[in-house]
């Protein structure tokens, strides 16, 4: 029977992690659910985050708002936000989501593998509870920020470094094409007076 595969995204620590370590965040989140459940069977994605407050940030806001819009439009994925309050324990509560949906999820038996898209040490403790439920965790995560707690009691690694986002990236760059040398004339000294045959100078006879 192929694994179920639920795919857990940190959104915030994902687009910051990415931004840090590639200077772009512009994932192709279909692509990236692909290279991660690996031809097992996608059960569903889910991204969290926490939504900008409009009143405060109404440029973010705008901006996160189209992004969200794309983001909807990919298959099987589903977007759940925190708070539009921007506290100082806005990023708890996303935590929090995820941890229990982590949890629920598997007492439901709607998965067998949970791949949790994040480098917080706050995860590990939800992860062995799922374990201990029988199911499986992987972590995808970026060298720069995982807790060694986390990549510890995981079941499997994915460590999301710049091969890893080959062909995930929305906008592929295309190699450079190789200047071709300028071809510049060259003068070239003009050519001994001929004969008149078309010969060139004869020797004397």
């Amino acid at each position: 029977m192929d694994d179920r595969v639920a795919i857990f995204i940190d959104g915030s620590n994902l687009y910051h992690s990415a931004k840090n370590s590639f200077g772009r965040h512009d994932i192709n989140f279909t692509e990236l659910a692909n290279k991660l459940s690996a031809g097992r069977k996608l059960f569903r994605i889910y991204y969290y985050n926490v939504q900008q407050d409009p009143a405060q940030y109404p440029e973010g806001h705008r901006e996160q708002q189209d992004f969200l819009d794309a983001l909807r439009k990919t298959p099987y994925l589903e977007v759940r936000l925190g708070s539009t309050k921007k506290t100082s324990g806005a990023e708890k509560g996303i935590d929090v989501m995820i941890a229990t949906d982590l949890l629920y999820f598997a007492w439901s038996d709607f998965y067998d593998v949970a791949i949790l898209v994040s480098g917080d040490a706050d995860f590990a403790y939800a992860v062995q509870a799922v374990k201990n439920m029988g199911k499986h965790v992987e972590v995808a995560y970026f060298e720069s920020n995982i807790s060694k707690d986390l990549l510890d009691i995981c079941d499997n690694r994915h460590l999301m470094d710049r091969t890893f986002f080959n062909a995930i990236w929305v906008i592929q760059h295309r190699p450079q094409m190789r200047r071709r040398p300028i071809r510049r004339n060259i003068l070239k000294p003009n050519p001994p007076p001929t004969n008149g045959l078309g010969n060139g100078p004869q020797p004397l006879p």
